[in-house]
């Protein structure tokens, strides 16, 4: 069995309701369910939530809520591993112990179909514990700098401040969308961002984290552009 879970707890803060609240007419965790159904390629969708109204709205859209998640695993500390767990267990405990299980982002409306379907690919032929998106930085993060308590600036790396940028080795950071991974490797809490772990790579303008309001707004101005 293939098993998409998408985590969306209720208690989110720096956006209050973040996972329903409406994202270019939809609710935000719509976008995620409708890519899941769209790939064709899971036997069950749920969402993992503790929070009635998500699982209502999470319903109206075509996900399962087959249990509510329990309040331990709610709260700002919970990482996603432990989530995902939960969700094997329950569905182990019904007798449909899944083989491969994808935690889908609610906060995810640049995924496509396609994406999810490389990334199931990328997993099976790689042969790999997790598949996951990434996408490559837009500036060279050895030339980064801080900001000191004296405010002044200084280089991470300074032993790069002359070297070309072509020069430098590009570096890639988690899209936040998906992750595909075998049961075994989610129930033996293995480390994602590892050597076990292979890319799906995605274009920069299709990632955007979604954790302030100004995020909110610079992803809903993307989204729209690349409707139109």
């Amino acid at each position: 069995m293939k098993l998409c879970v998408i985590p969306a707890r209720g208690g989110s803060k720096r956006i209050p309701r973040k996972n329903i609240k409406l994202f270019c007419g939809k609710p935000m965790i719509a976008w995620s369910i409708e890519a899941a159904l769209q790939s064709g390629c899971f036997d069950q969708i749920i969402v993992s939530t503790d929070d009635a109204e998500i699982a209502e709205v999470a319903r109206q859209y075509g996900a399962q809520v087959p249990f509510m998640r329990p309040v331990a695993l709610s709260d700002d500390h919970t990482g996603t591993t432990a989530v995902i767990a939960h969700a094997i267990d329950w569905f182990a405990a019904q007798g449909q112990m899944p083989e491969q299980v994808c935690c889908l982002y609610a906060t995810a409306p640049f995924v496509t179909h396609v994406d999810l379907l490389n990334g199931l690919q990328v997993l099976a032929e790689a042969g790999c514990d997790f598949a996951f998106t990434v996408t490559s930085y837009a500036f060279p993060i050895q030339r980064a700098i801080r900001i000191t308590e004296a405010k002044r600036v200084e280089m991470f790396n300074p032993e790069h401040f002359s070297t070309r940028s072509q020069d430098l080795e590009e570096a890639y950071h988690d899209a936040g969308q998906f992750y595909w991974g075998r049961t075994s490797a989610w129930l033996a809490n293995k480390r994602i961002f590892g050597p076990a772990s292979a890319p799906v790579l995605l274009p920069r303008h299709r990632v955007q984290d979604i954790d302030t309001p100004e995020d909110w707004l610079r992803a809903e101005w993307l989204f729209k552009a690349m409707q139109a």
